[in-house]
């Protein structure tokens, strides 16, 4: 899942330390894509400190709700069924469509989530800005990260551009792919794909709406309720 999809399962926590943790996984693949970090191996590391504590429970948290997510049927049948859609349009590129089709599904999660207004960003960037940063350094690098200060610069990037508001808009969710697909491919989508694959998605994101809540009822009735302060 994506930031705002995993922020739902922490919607009515006020702890930002926790809040962070839930998507730190995710900000340090977008900080720096060479660092691995396993926390979960030597949780022990994390058990001094109050805050230190919520980031590393943020973060088995996140673990655990991508593990329900992707062994879901919910997704095996939306990427499947996106990847049938969007498979003409990349024919004949090194664009996996398997990959497109994971990243659309839970790019259309999280704009949804805002379109209904279920969760807000204004709250979720609001929460990581008031985070303890000096928890959240010494988490880094307690998990061997030498230098965090690349990745306080993407942080404050992150949260002053407030880039994940743009997902209100549903046609935005393709510019948001080709910047993911970047990463791996260089110009991943020609203006015409572009085009094509607007054309395929929006559509099927506006059908998602029918039964969206549904993988998100199905994980939050797995995951045991937050007990921290």
């Amino acid at each position: 899942m994506n930031f705002l999809s995993h922020f739902y399962f922490d919607r009515s926590i006020t702890n930002p330390e926790r809040i962070m943790g839930m998507v730190l996984p995710d900000l340090v693949k977008n900080a720096n894509k060479e660092w691995s970090l396993r926390p979960e191996k030597n949780p022990e590391k994390f058990s001094t400190d109050k805050n230190l504590y919520r980031i590393y429970e943020g973060w088995k948290r996140h673990l655990e709700v991508d593990r329900y997510f992707h062994s879901s049927d919910f997704f095996c049948l939306h990427t499947q069924n996106i990847k049938s859609l969007i498979g003409p349009v990349l024919v004949n590129t090194e664009v996996r469509p398997s990959f497109v089709a994971h990243i659309a599904l839970e790019l259309m999660l999280d704009s949804i989530l805002l379109t209904e207004g279920i969760i807000t960003t204004e709250r979720f960037y609001y929460f990581l800005s008031r985070t303890d940063k000096r928890a959240l350094d010494k988490f880094l690098t307690l998990n061997k990260i030498t230098d965090t200060k690349p990745f306080f610069l993407f942080l404050d990037e992150f949260i002053n551009s407030a880039y994940l508001s743009s997902y209100k808009d549903s046609v935005h969710i393709v510019y948001a792919l080709g910047r993911i697909c970047m990463r791996l491919w260089v110009n991943p989508f020609t203006e015409t794909q572009k085009l094509q694959l607007t054309a395929v998605l929006v559509p099927y994101l506006e059908s998602l709406r029918n039964d969206y809540m549904t993988i998100f009822d199905q994980i939050e009735s797995k995951l045991n309720p937050y007990t921290g302060s």
